[in-house]
């Protein structure tokens, strides 16, 4: 019970026999006058009242007209064997947490892939027994942790996926390491790689605790030998996370690099209303608040539908991630944080734009750091299709002579040319540049690159450039379709956005510099 006495304001609506109750503090006219200074109480009482009927008439349209997507069982089951907070002080390695993971598996086999219905209907879903889509069809199940040895290894490598995201996601990149000698370790994050109602549930805090598990397994695995972190998305501020626990706490080794992928650093503001909308979805009649996307589940490596927890917890993820970063900068010595390694689109309507430079290039302020963005397609600013302003950042960052890190900018050798180059910009820069020619060129109808393209290699068999031989995988990358809207079960904005990377060789090429770079560094 609160220690405050309520009100309770009551209303009932005859749809399906449902009775509403709202439930505010008795000083919620005194929180109205607070945030508009200089007011009367008059005033405050008539916002009150005005925000209450507004949020009620939303829960009628939402409730008695706002709801159409259909939720099915894998937006509703939830996976007693999944890791969570209560799990913690049973799961202290991470090995416990494979064998919790074995059992989850089993455990989603049991509670959706064997049901009667998902065993006999054939169609594009991964829930689907023998579908296209299903995961089982290929070896290994790229949903779950991998680990690639090595006998002598030159480092370690810890791979963490961004959210909605599964370890298949950097695949390409830990298999390429392994090549060179590293031990590498693809870590599937709790609520991930299973069911899309897993995320309702996760937190980031429960994600951190098992990325400390990997990390420590994988520090034992390789001796003296350095760790370095590769980090996709939501994945790079855990990564950021870790790295400022082991600079706290001297029992955890320090990462030798990291490599920050498509990063998310910060999202927008509005980002911050999610966890007022999952709130929202605990009301009867709006589960579907509970969900930002709810879409067709085609994609075996990747949930389509997004929920709004989510959401939340990434951006309550970076919030905490960036006052570390500030308060760390401020108090200590910014040599000693970890040589950073970021690749980036200059467009990306996933994450913010600026925020890898303004809260962590930026305060972090050391020439040890580099941002590598890939630029738009030049060539394709004389179409009239494109916004005004297509690539703010490279115009910002390009002209800016006092970035403490090295920039260096992929783009069009010119206006003119498909082919790309590599512009590289060093600290304080006076406006000297040094160009690379990548002897790569931007493909055929592609303006830029996505938020998602960035770790798949043209040749990725699920998202690359061209189906693989053979005919019977499925491929998701770079379709050339035409029809009626509303037709395919693909939405025709995931069509649009580009999946795979051009200029992947150059970005695998950079990251093993870069970790071979850091393991000859003294270390800290």
């Amino acid at each position: 019970m609160s220690e405050y006495d309520i009100t309770i304001v009551e209303a009932s609506i005859s749809y399906n026999n449902s009775v509403i109750r709202w439930v505010f503090p008795p000083d919620f006219e005194t929180e109205a006058m607070r945030i508009m200074p200089g007011k009367s109480k008059s005033t405050g009482r008539t916002f009150s009242w005005l925000f209450l009927l507004a949020l009620f008439g939303l829960y009628l349209y939402l409730m008695l007209g706002g709801n159409t997507l259909s939720l099915e069982p894998w937006h509703t089951v939830r996976l007693a064997e999944e890791f969570s907070e209560e799990k913690r002080a049973s799961i202290k390695t991470f090995e416990q947490y494979l064998s919790l993971e074995e059992r989850l598996f089993k455990e989603l086999d049991q509670r959706i892939y064997n049901e009667p219905d998902g065993s006999t209907r054939f169609d594009l879903c991964r829930y689907r027994s023998g579908s296209p889509a299903d995961p089982h069809r290929l070896a290994p199940n790229w949903n779950r942790s991998f680990e690639l040895v090595s006998e002598k290894p030159a480092g370690g490598v810890l791979l963490l996926h961004g959210m909605s995201d599964s370890p298949y996601s950097l695949r390409a990149l830990g298999e390429a390491l392994n090549r060179r000698g590293y031990w590498v370790v693809g870590l599937r994050l709790p609520g991930h790689g299973t069911v899309p109602s897993g995320l309702k549930v996760v937190t980031w805090e429960d994600m951190a605790a098992v990325v400390g598990l990997a990390a420590q397994h994988l520090s034992a695995k390789i001796g003296r030998q350095p760790l370095h972190i590769i980090g996709y998305s939501t994945g790079a501020p855990l990564a950021l996370n870790y790295s400022l626990d082991a600079l706290e706490n001297k029992t955890l080794q320090i990462p030798a690099s990291l490599i920050l992928i498509s990063p998310a650093i910060g999202l927008h503001p509005a980002a911050g209303l999610a966890g007022i909308k999952d709130f929202l979805s605990f009301l009867p009649g709006l589960g579907q608040m509970a969900w930002l996307s709810i879409q067709p589940e085609f994609d075996p490596y990747k949930y389509n539908s997004f929920a709004t927890n989510a959401g939340n917890q990434v951006y309550r993820l970076t919030r905490s991630v960036k006052r570390r970063i500030a308060a760390w900068a401020q108090d200590t010595d910014v040599e000693t944080f970890p040589p950073i390694l970021v690749f980036k689109s200059t467009v990306d309507a996933t994450v913010s734009e600026n925020a890898v430079v303004d809260d962590l290039l930026n305060p972090l302020h050391s020439a040890r750091h580099e941002l590598i963005l890939f630029d738009i397609n030049r060539l394709s600013l004389k179409s009239s299709l494109l916004s005004s302003n297509p690539a703010p950042l490279t115009e910002r960052l390009m002209s800016d002579q006092s970035l403490p890190f090295t920039l260096t900018l992929v783009t069009n050798e010119n206006q003119e040319s498909m082919a790309v180059v590599a512009i590289r910009k060093d600290p304080q820069s006076n406006g000297s540049l040094e160009i690379s020619d990548l002897h790569l060129q931007w493909p055929r109808g592609v303006f830029s690159l996505s938020h998602v393209a960035l770790p798949f290699p043209p040749n990725d068999p699920l998202y690359g450039e061209q189906a693989p031989a053979g005919g019977n995988l499925l491929h998701l990358g770079q379709m050339d379709l035409r029809g009626e809207r509303n037709v395919l079960k693909i939405p025709c904005d995931w069509l649009l956005r580009m999946r795979f990377n051009p200029f992947y060789e150059y970005l695998e090429r950079r990251t093993i510099q870069w970790e071979e770079d850091a393991n000859r560094r003294p270390s800290s």
